[in-house]
C-alpha cells in the first residue's frame, strides 16, 4: 500500500507538468480609431518669396546656397561711391509646419555664380544694412529704424543681432529688406585706391539659419 500510494503520488506530480494554460495580448502606438499609427514626428519647413507684393504662389524652398536671386535692381550693376541698392525678401513657415525661429547669417559668395572681383576687393568694401518688419513695407532706406534694423556693417561680417520668431501653418511672416552700398570712403587693403574697384562685380548669399520650437 505504501508503494501503491507513493505511486499514485508520482503520478499525479507527473500528470500536474505536462500542461498550461498559455496567453499572448499585444498592444501598439495606434490612433484613438485603431486603424492607423498613432506615433510620429512633427514637420518644420520654412519658405520664402523674394518677390513683391509675395503672393501665395510666389512662396518657394532654395535650401542650398546659393538660393533664390535677391533682386537689387539693374542700378545694382552700376554703383557708384555713395550709391545704395535694395531687395526684399519674405519667410514663413508652410502649412502644416511647427513654429520656430529664423536667424540671419553672415554673407559669404555664392556657389556657381562667375564674378569679376577675384581678390575681393568690393565684395570687402560694400556696405550692409538689414531691416525686418512683420507687416509688408516699402523696401528703401525708409524700412531701416533703430527697431527694425537687424544687421549694420561690412557686407563680409555684418549678420542678424536676433533671431525672428515664425508661427506655426504659415501664421506670420517676416519681412526683410536688404541694402547693399558703396561707401564714399570704404576701407580698402593697402596699396588699392577706390578707382580699383571700378568694373567689378560680387554675388553675396546670405543664409537664414532656421530652427524649430
Amino acid at each position: 500500500m505504501a508503494i501503491a500510494a507513493g505511486g499514485l503520488v508520482i503520478g499525479l506530480a507527473t500528470a500536474a507538468t505536462l500542461a498550461a494554460w498559455t496567453d499572448t495580448e499585444w498592444v501598439f502606438g495606434g490612433n484613438a480609431a485603431g486603424d492607423g499609427p498613432g506615433v510620429g514626428t512633427s514637420a518644420f519647413e520654412v519658405e520664402q518669396n523674394v518677390t513683391a507684393p509675395f503672393d501665395a504662389a510666389g512662396f518657394v524652398q532654395d535650401e542650398e546656397n546659393p538660393g533664390s536671386p535677391l533682386t537689387f535692381g539693374l542700378d545694382a550693376l552700376s554703383l557708384s561711391p555713395g550709391d545704395s541698392v535694395y531687395a526684399p525678401v519674405a519667410l514663413r513657415t508652410v502649412d502644416g509646419s511647427v513654429a520656430g525661429s529664423i536667424d540671419l547669417q553672415s554673407a559669404v559668395a555664392a556657389d556657381g555664380i562667375t564674378v569679376t572681383d577675384a581678390d575681393g576687393v568690393l565684395f570687402g568694401a560694400l556696405e550692409l544694412r538689414v531691416a525686418v518688419n512683420t507687416t509688408a513695407v516699402a523696401c528703401d532706406a525708409a524700412a531701416f529704424t533703430p527697431t527694425s534694423t537687424i544687421a549694420d556693417g561690412t557686407l563680409a561680417d555684418a549678420e542678424g543681432n536676433a533671431a525672428q520668431a515664425l508661427n506655426a501653418d504659415s501664421g506670420n511672416t517676416q519681412y526683410y529688406c536688404f541694402e547693399l552700398t558703396l561707401p564714399d570712403a570704404p576701407t580698402l587693403p593697402a596699396g588699392t585706391t577706390l578707382d580699383d574697384l571700378q568694373g567689378r562685380t560680387v554675388a553675396p548669399a546670405w543664409e537664414f539659419a532656421a530652427e524649430s520650437e
